[in-house]
């Protein structure tokens, strides 16, 4: 293990200069008593507030805050997406800026992660961090999270990453970490993939990388796309039908992730329903509702023109789908976009 920087060894002309960009979320959450862990007022306090929160910081950063949003992440737009994407890589561009840490709310902080892991433009440290306790509550996760976050993004070790994200100690990578617990500070896991490493005090412990191209080596550039198409992601279970299908498709989207059982299983009626919208251009991507493992092109999926999600979350094939539509329709393009990334 390296050795720890302390705030002795580090002075003001050589700190790092890290923006904490708030979205909102937990992190930034109020309850009416400090007993609260539930039940609370999420993202209603500002980026200046958690800053000063944990003065510490201020030994491993020379830190600034902007406030993107304040927001509970459940109520997360694609506009905020691509605003968010747009502020994060002009800051980024500045050499006034080393490095970004984006305060935010846990219920979707996974999809924006994912989300700027493709559409970064540089390899300067980006992480994302939350908190599963408000910040009135006793032994609130918030302060510690957000001092480990910065220590990260202040890190040499960040660099090349991609987007990190950094809870409870564990270092995650954006593509391979999810919320897995919906109540413990403990929340989020990378499973099957593996964590990156850890975070010990101040300092990251980094084991492994990302094989996945990411940030600077993705064709996704935000300066190109105007908005983001429509996408859906649909439930499968026993006894299915194809009415939410057509419904969707009706509504005017141009992607369906299916949800589906074991590794992508299909109900029958739901299948003749994904393969009329294939017919229609709806581009339809098979992913599994299980949570880890891969799901395999079966011979039925890709004579109907399906693209399979590899071993990615549900709602992380629709950030990678939705972005995949701004280049292309074309099926097999897209099933080698989700083979690259």
């Amino acid at each position: 293990m390296k050795n720890r920087l302390g705030s002795e060894q580090r002075s003001e002309r050589t700190l790092p200069r890290i923006t904490i960009v708030a979205v909102g979320g937990t992190i930034a959450g109020k309850a009416t008593h400090a007993t609260q862990t539930t039940q609370y007022d999420p993202g209603v306090v500002s980026v200046n507030s958690l800053i000063e929160a944990v003065p510490q910081i201020r030994s491993l950063a020379d830190v600034s805050g902007y406030q993107a949003a304040n927001i509970p992440s459940f109520a997360l737009t694609t506009d905020v997406l691509l605003q968010l994407g747009a502020e994060v890589n002009e800051r980024l561009a500045s050499d006034s800026c080393d490095g970004i840490v984006i305060t935010h709310g846990t219920d979707t902080l996974e999809e924006t992660a994912y989300f700027l892991h493709l559409t970064v433009k540089s390899e300067k440290p980006v992480v994302i961090v939350g908190a599963m306790r408000p910040s009135t509550a006793i032994s609130a996760d918030g302060p510690l999270n957000l001092y480990q976050a910065v220590a990260l993004a202040a890190s040499s070790e960040a660099r090349g990453h991609g987007v990190l994200m950094s809870l409870n100690g564990r270092i995650g990578s954006a593509r391979d970490t999810s919320k897995s617990q919906t109540m413990t500070a403990d929340a989020f896991r990378s499973a099957e993939a593996g964590l990156l490493g850890y975070m010990v005090d101040e300092q990251p412990v980094l084991y492994y990388k990302s094989l996945r191209a990411h940030t600077t080596a993705t064709e996704f550039d935000l300066t190109e796309v105007g908005n983001l198409p429509r996408v859906d992601i649909l439930f499968g279970h026993s006894d299915d039908s194809r009415d939410l299908v057509d419904a969707a498709v009706k509504a005017g989207a141009k992607g369906i992730v299916h949800a589906g059982t074991g590794n992508g299983g299909i109900f029958p009626l739901t299948r003749v329903g994904l393969v009329d919208a294939a017919k229609a251009g709806v581009v339809v991507v098979s992913s599994s509702r299980i949570g880890n493992g891969l799901v395999t092109a079966k011979p039925a999926d890709t004579q109907s023109g399906f693209v399979s999600s590899d071993n990615l979350t549900p709602q992380k094939a629709r950030i990678l789908l939705m972005l995949a539509l701004t280049r292309t329709n074309d099926a097999r393009a897209i099933q080698k976009m989700f083979e690259t990334y």
